[in-house]
């Protein structure tokens, strides 16, 4: 098995769904606040967890800005 003995070793985002980031971050921060750290317009018209996946699976540099965003979240609320 090539799992890491430390957990802190392990992927940051490992096990975690765009889905449950899109969604943890709509509802921690709001969707006016992640338009405004993330200016995309799956953010700021119309915004849903729905149109925000499709765009992001489908937008790399998108995703990686999200799970940046929900990266810097979770350091911060330590």
């Amino acid at each position: 098995m090539n799992t890491p003995q430390n957990p802190s070793q392990r992927p940051p985002l490992e096990g975690i769904t765009l889905e449950k980031i899109v969604t943890q971050l709509a509802d921690t921060m709001g969707w006016d606040a992640m338009a405004d750290a993330i200016p995309i317009r799956c953010f700021t018209h119309d915004p849903s967890v729905k149109s925000s996946l499709k765009f992001l699976r489908k937008t790399p540099w998108a995703r990686e800005k999200v799970e940046a965003l929900y990266l810097l979240r979770m350091r911060q609320a330590r």
